[in-house]
């Protein structure tokens, strides 16, 4: 059924009315292209909301100027307020070409009074996926792409959110709309059960990855439902959907509910109220994949697939040699508190490092007060600056010849991080604390 305006104590929370039959991306498509109502396959051209790049804004830019080229029009963005530009992939900048890139980026956004820049800063810089959802940049209903494949991970705050080329971020830049947007069909995922010890989102994604392969859902949406998705804090649906991208997916989104409003109200600072678009009763959904977490293990990716996932029972004992803990998918502050809570008074295996990357310089230092930081180091962990260098084998962290790495990133494909001689298995935090204290891949419910 369609939903109705509705207005519920303090945090004003409302639904937007629609026609019946649409998915949430259906109905978020609908109204950003002026229609009554859209199904997938359609072709629409939504107006954007939110449009946001990071170091690659240096090729948007260059993408741009060629835009108007011949046109005799000044090369003015479509509207700055809704432009958003974070500097995280390679800072601090490591060679003299990133760091003219950067500036180029920093003179750009003078010109054009870009306010929603976070430059390589230790108050408000961070990765890009954490920054926009911690400051209140992207609200339920909206439609936000990003020059990166992960902007999936915004989906969590209940909007469209999807990654594109430059060359097609130019074209927003300009146009304000993204043009020949195939509305996508979508796959409802429901999750029920609640999460044993040191079992969490993380082991979800990898476990529902496995699951639909690599290409199981190109081009769809994953909509996420259950009680356990709504027992889920905003951090673990981040995580989800981030990772949605994995399966192929051009979106994941979680519907908005009180813990979205609780986050954007309490976390975001976010004034005023907030709308929240729920799917409708007899929406339409390419097929229903239904996941019990009661008895789910920690799940890793094994070499070199993301898809390749396996319970921990079947690869425990793996030596590595390399532990990271960050990144857009898990270095928010909770990632941080369980990695803390299972080395706080213990000390590294021998032989084996670890880098720990807070997703902001906000989760750095609520990092630093709550004393998380210092249990890590204090164990053995190298705590670096925010920033996403490692994850694609850029800056910080390369892995020599024949070298093993466990990682809470996203991606383990051949010389991902860095070095086609290595090999990286992923997983979340947890597993990734208790196999630094061992030095091999280890299953942390049998740690003390």
């Amino acid at each position: 059924m369609g939903c109705a305006l509705e207005s519920r104590g303090s945090r004003g929370r409302y639904f937007l009315e629609f026609p019946v039959g649409m998915t949430v991306v259906e109905k978020i498509l609908a109204r950003a292209s002026g229609l009554p109502a859209v199904k997938a396959g359609d072709v629409v051209e939504p107006a954007v909301d939110l449009a946001m790049s990071h170091e690659n804004a240096a090729l948007v830019m260059n993408q741009f100027a060629e835009v108007f080229e011949g046109t005799g029009l000044p090369a003015i963005p479509w509207d700055p307020s809704r432009i958003a530009i974070i500097l995280d992939h390679r800072v601090p900048a490591e060679s003299p070409k990133t760091a003219t890139n950067q500036k180029k980026i920093r003179e750009f956004v003078a010109t054009h009074g870009i306010e929603k820049f976070h430059d390589i800063r230790g108050d408000v810089g961070g990765i890009c996926h954490q920054v926009l959802p911690e400051y209140g940049y992207v609200r339920p209903g909206m439609v936000v792409v990003g020059t990166d494949s992960h902007t999936t991970s915004h989906g969590a705050l209940g909007a469209f959110s999807f990654g594109i080329g430059a060359t097609e971020m130019a074209s927003i830049w300009a146009l304000g709309k993204a043009v020949n947007i195939e509305v996508p069909a979508t796959i409802k995922v429901v999750v029920r059960g609640k999460f044993g010890r040191h079992v969490g989102p993380k082991d979800l994604i990898l476990h529902l990855i496995g699951r639909l392969t690599a290409q199981g859902a190109n081009f769809r949406v994953l909509e996420f439902h259950g009680k356990t998705i709504e027992r889920m804090s905003t951090s673990g649906r981040l995580a989800i959907c981030n990772m949605s991208v994995e399966a192929g997916a051009t979106c994941g989104i979680v519907p908005g509910d009180e813990e979205t409003l609780r986050y954007l109200k309490e976390e975001a600072r976010v004034k005023g109220k907030v709308p929240v678009i729920l799917p409708d009763e007899d929406a339409m959904y390419e097929q229903v994949v239904e996941v019990d977490v009661r008895d789910l293990a920690p799940q890793v990716a094994c070499p070199h697939t993301v898809d390749n996932v396996k319970p921990i029972q079947e690869v425990q004992g793996t030596r590595v040699h390399q532990i990271v803990i960050g990144s857009c998918t898990n270095g928010r502050l909770d990632d941080l508190e369980v990695a803390a809570g299972i080395l706080k008074g213990k000390k590294l295996a021998r032989g084996t490092r670890m880098l720990v990357f807070p997703a902001s310089a906000r989760v750095f230092a609520k990092a630093l007060d709550l004393g998380y930081v210092h249990t890590l180091m204090k164990a053995g962990a190298v705590v670096m600056n925010s920033g996403c260098g490692p994850c694609l084998g850029v800056h910080e962290g390369a892995l020599g010849d024949d070298e093993v790495a466990l990682s809470t990133t996203n991606r383990n494909f051949k010389g991902r991080m860095g070095n086609p001689r290595s090999e990286v298995y992923l997983c979340s935090p947890a597993v990734a604390a208790a196999s630094a204290l061992t030095g091999v891949i280890t299953d942390p419910r049998e740690q003390a």
